[in-house]
């Protein structure tokens, strides 16, 4: 088991499975790997593509890194005085819906077709 299952599985009940078909589902698209950073999932391709946040009240953020290239047409993502990293909050395995897979796609569309640079630190998208 590697550090981000052994990670996951230190977890209980609903948590835990929101956590584990998050990963699963990363881990399904090619080439997405798993890296325990900052004490918490993160998901790559070429770049930083998503992490999973465990709150305290049992639910769970999936944060986008580059959320604030989204379209985000439905206004989902919560940005929470965040200038870069968007969330949905999950709180029950069924929240893991078309919704949240069209974040994904989303997010790994942008991580295949623009080049990650850090121009986006501290700036507001033009």
């Amino acid at each position: 088991m590697d550090k981000v299952e052994e990670y996951i599985y230190n977890f209980e009940g609903e948590q835990r499975e929101i956590l584990l078909q998050l990963h699963n589902l990363m881990l399904s698209f090619p080439h997405v790997v798993a890296k325990y950073r900052y004490k918490v999932p993160f998901y790559y391709r070429k770049a930083w593509i998503c992490y999973l946040l465990p709150n305290k009240d049992g639910t769970v953020d999936l944060s986008f890194t580059r959320a604030q290239e989204f379209a985000d047409e439905n206004k989902q993502l919560d940005f929470r005085d965040r200038k870069m990293v968007g969330s949905i909050c999950l709180s029950r395995l069924t929240d893991i819906n078309q919704d949240v897979m069209l974040l994904i796609q989303e997010a790994l569309l942008i991580d295949d077709t623009i080049p990650y640079t850090k121009k986006w630190f501290g700036r507001d998208k033009k």
